[in-house]
């Protein structure tokens, strides 16, 4: 089976599971039924995830989306780019993802022509590189502590491990 169809593959599977509303986040980056794991296909997961949840966003019909008055404003043979309603919507108005590149396949190739799996290895690795800890109340911390050396010294794995 080459790659292509490996891809496709996937992409019927989640949408046969998305589609009825079935709950699929938690296999996001599983291989081989959730025996092992890859952050490469867990980045690609989420971002098709996205996308479902972009699709599936249901849509806003009040005044100010359907702009009647920004349609209004517009005379015959102008356009909307320079209008105020546009312009204030623009930068939000369409999803962009994670690891999908849009650009055409020479920009492609001119900007390094990584593979979508190729890009996907350097978003974990910069999304771990930023990560900063959450702040947590220091007594909450001790006692954590506490109840993890408690269940090591009773044969559970240690953290380390």
């Amino acid at each position: 089976m080459n790659k292509t169809s490996r891809s496709t593959g996937r992409r019927v599977s989640i949408t046969a599971r998305v589609v009825p509303r079935t709950v699929v986040i938690h296999s996001a980056g599983w291989l081989e039924g959730g025996l092992t794991a890859s952050l490469e296909k867990f980045i690609l997961d989420i971002e098709m995830l996205q996308t479902f949840a972009e699709i599936f966003r249901p849509l806003e019909c009040d005044d100010a989306e359907m702009a009647f008055e920004a349609i209004a404003s517009v005379d015959p043979g102008g356009h909307f780019f320079g209008c105020e309603h546009t312009m204030a919507r623009y930068k939000s108005a369409f999803y962009e993802p994670l690891v999908s590149d849009w650009s055409n396949y020479g920009s492609w190739q001119e900007s390094g022509g990584l593979t979508a799996v190729q890009r996907a290895n350097g978003i974990w690795k910069n999304i771990l590189a930023e990560f900063t800890p959450p702040e947590m109340d220091p007594a909450r911390f001790e006692e954590l502590q506490a109840f993890v050396q408690k269940r090591t010294a009773e044969g559970g794995a240690s953290p380390d491990a």
